[in-house]
């Protein structure tokens, strides 16, 4: 399955070119490999994808991972780049068709050379003998790279062995082969070993000095002929078995500084010419790669469109606040890319409450692109916006009428205020007129004399 990665909304200017010009469907480079993977090496966006999830066999690549183990144990103080290492005879007992560094059983090199010798001509002894100097066995160091590999995240890959020597249960893929590629470009040392065409060995306790040479066809020909030399290469590892193919992780930077990475995995040689398309392909992508893809800044808060009114309550100045995002999104996009089905997707309140400060927060836009989101930019207010107090007071009287405790308070209040008035005005005026009439005899019979005849 094969799968771009687009990317959309130009800037203004270009976008409406691209209104006026229709855009050029991508041509689909149809690599000559089981499986390829392009990656954007300074934003980690798979620009191309071919298989690039399928297990498959690594051969020499494993030497990434072998070496970045290593770095990583000089890193931590176990051993430095000058430690003295004699070869084990076992470590250099090799299948007959092994490819060697040439290293002696009790040839004493430091750590730096071994890990030359391991990259450069892709010496299989060499991974043994560095493995038993940081481990102990390589098996306790194979341990090491199946921790690393998950560490990185390269959830379909399993080690067998420190070389990548043929095994049913050493596998990996093209996309992991990425993430262990990309993890040990960060180490100086490592490019800086990766991107040579050749090392001098200085003289050992068994040999004189010698020259070794990479064994990537896009540094140097000493292999492989002068055909495939890439002036923008600047490594990575080449790797053959009879299982696996031929396969090249490689990089390359261009004229503008951009860092692309290219893995090609179980290419076979060309019958009658031997032509080597690991080397020519991996090119050839790059290649079409730096062609096609061009980083832009996708969206931030110059992008047409993007700006958003906001209704404002509490505030007399004004019924609205402006919201632009803050921030940018940038993507390397290809050459089809189609500015028409962008999505900006706004989460914006209904409506917000002054008083507002310029810069809060109001909400988010996220751009989306064929179903795939690309990044999220905060909405922030453009000005600021006074509360009106009069419109506050009144809001704040609303609120607490609105609650129903409040209304049985007032309620209750309310009775209690009718039934005060009803015993001021009636109650006690009647009780108080009751203690008058009783006290002035008001009553028929109190105080009466009869004076007529009995």
């Amino acid at each position: 399955m094969k799968k771009y990665r687009f990317l959309s909304l130009l800037l203004a200017g270009l976008m409406a070119l691209s209104l006026t010009c229709p855009a050029l469907a991508l041509e689909d480079p149809q690599p000559q490999a089981a499986a390829v993977i392009i990656v954007d090496g300074d934003s980690q966006e798979v620009l191309y994808d071919f298989h690039a999830r399928e297990r498959r066999y690594p051969a020499s690549i494993t030497k990434i991972m072998t070496s970045l183990v290593v770095l990583e144990a000089v890193e931590s103080g176990e051993i430095s780049l000058n430690t003295m290492v004699t070869a084990s005879a076992q470590a250099v007992d090799l299948p007959w068709n092994s490819s060697t560094a040439g290293i002696k059983a009790g040839e004493t090199l430091s750590v730096l050379d071994l890990l030359y010798c391991d990259l450069l001509p892709s010496g299989n002894e060499a991974c043994n003998i560095l493995s038993e100097a940081v481990a102990g066995t390589s098996a306790e160091f194979v341990a090491r790279m199946n921790a690393k590999a998950q560490e990185l995240g390269m959830q379909d890959t399993h080690f067998a062995n420190p070389h990548g020597l043929h095994d049913p249960e050493h596998y990996t893929t093209a996309y992991d082969i990425y993430l262990m590629a990309y993890a040990a470009m960060q180490n100086e040392t490592f490019r800086t070993i990766v991107r040579s065409a050749s090392h001098t060995l200085p003289a050992t306790n068994l040999q004189p000095e010698r020259t070794i040479f990479s064994s990537n066809g896009l540094l140097t020909g000493f292999y492989s002929g002068g055909g495939y030399i890439y002036s923008k290469a600047i490594g990575i590892k080449t790797g053959y078995t009879g299982e696996a193919g031929r396969c090249l992780a490689s990089a390359a930077v261009d004229e503008l500084g951009r860092t692309f990475y290219c893995v090609v995995l179980g290419t076979e040689d060309e019958e009658g010419t031997g032509h080597k398309f690991s080397f020519s392909e991996s090119k050839r992508l790059l290649e079409w790669a730096f062609d096609n893809f061009h980083r832009i800044t996708l969206l931030d808060q110059d992008t047409e469109n993007v700006i958003r009114e906001v209704p404002v309550t509490l505030s007399d100045e004004g019924d609205y606040v402006l919201a632009q995002p803050v921030g940018e999104i940038q993507a390397t996009m290809p050459s089809d890319f189609d500015p028409k089905q962008v999505d900006l997707k706004f989460d914006l309140p209904k409506s917000v409450e002054a008083p507002i400060a310029a810069g809060d927060k109001l909400g988010t836009v996220t751009l989306e692109y064929q179903g795939e989101t690309y990044g999220t930019l905060d909405m922030v207010a453009a000005d600021s916006v006074e509360r009106s107090e009069f419109l506050y007071t009144i809001q704040q009287i609303q609120y607490y009428w609105s609650q129903w405790w409040v209304k049985v308070l007032v309620i209750l209040g309310s009775l209690g205020l009718l039934a005060l008035v009803v015993l001021v005005t009636v109650v006690l005026p009647r009780r108080k007129a009751r203690r008058r009439y009783s006290r002035t005899g008001g009553g028929r019979r109190s105080g009466y004399h009869y004076r007529g005849r009995r």
